[in-house]
């Protein structure tokens, strides 16, 4: 697998995402995954301390020193979102970061995360506060990088002219946020900031959750993550009009080429100007190796144009 660099850091255009890890991916297909994902090159892996209420970071903690070495993965986790009584929490405060921070290394067994990243923005926590922690993740050493997550262009701007090395503090290396044929909205801000200021950007849902491989053009398969209790209401703002056209452009590009819409999808966002990795997530080990052909292919430049200008 071709690896990009980021900040002093080698890591795969391909990042695995652990988010049904420990609920509806269990630990034996989790295993599958990780074992096919590091042997073909793989190296990113992301998951988040929110996942699973931590089961996500529990199931990948137990693989390390035993299925996998601790330095063939660069681990890559988030924190600041809680789930609590069912209730969703948004929290920057330093207190809460470096109480997240502490509590992933515990669940991952490490003694440092790789890139520790901010989940979300928090309005009701002055950002100076919030990127503290990210100092204090580096400076003890619990983190070697830090990132943002889900920032929009203006708040990746300010985040990452606070953090100027010059003055002594944390460099923000990475942003992380949706980017799919079904949602270019990256595009308008977030990634001309990323290029502007050198930072990486990681791609997340670049299957348009799914539904760009064109499994629910006849509706909403019994297994799929959109009849799942957990991922309905993500997966249903992509049902419109506007979406099934683009799906039914991309299922027909994979024709004429003898890909694979998920190919198409997943190959124009993977090769897209400013991405640095594409995150992929799979519920089963078989799965994941059919995403994985992916590395074989690049979509041929007049076909990129023209799913470009159908995405609009």
């Amino acid at each position: 697998m071709e690896h990009r660099r980021l900040g002093g850091l080698e890591i795969s255009r391909l990042g695995l995402g652990t988010m049904t890890w420990g609920r509806d991916t269990d630990e034996n297909e989790a295993a599958q995954q990780l074992q096919y994902f590091i042997e073909n090159g793989g190296n990113l892996i992301d998951t988040a301390a929110v996942y699973g209420d931590g089961d996500a970071e529990r199931v990948l903690g137990g693989f390390i020193g035993t299925l996998i070495k601790r330095d063939d993965a660069i681990i890559a986790t988030k924190a600041g979102i809680s789930v609590t009584d069912g209730v969703r929490k948004i929290s920057n405060s330093r207190n809460e970061l470096i109480a997240d921070l502490d509590r992933s290394l515990q669940r991952l067994g490490v003694e440092h995360i790789d890139i520790w990243q901010i989940h979300t923005w928090d309005k009701l926590t002055p950002l100076e506060e919030s990127l503290s922690a990210l100092d204090y993740a580096v400076s003890s050493g619990k983190a070697r990088y830090v990132g943002l997550c889900n920032f929009n262009g203006w708040q990746l701007a300010r985040s990452a002219t606070l953090q100027n090395p010059i003055f002594g503090k944390a460099a923000i290396t990475s942003v992380q946020n949706e980017y799919s044929l079904l949602n270019r909205k990256v595009e308008e801000e977030i990634l001309p900031a990323a290029l502007s200021m050198e930072v990486g950007f990681f791609a997340w849902s670049p299957l348009g959750r799914g539904v760009l491989t064109g499994k629910y053009r006849n509706g909403v398969p019994s297994d799929s993550r959109g009849a799942s209790p957990h991922f309905a209401n993500f997966v249903e703002p992509y049902f419109s009009a506007e979406a099934k056209k683009i799906v039914e452009a991309v299922c027909v590009a994979a024709d004429g080429l003898g890909f694979s819409p998920l190919e198409v999808a997943l190959s124009w966002v993977r090769d897209a100007p400013g991405v640095t990795s594409t995150l992929i997530g799979a519920r089963t080990g078989a799965q994941l190796r059919g995403i994985l052909t992916v590395e074989q292919i690049t979509l041929p430049e007049q076909v990129r144009l023209a799913l470009n200008e159908i995405s609009l």
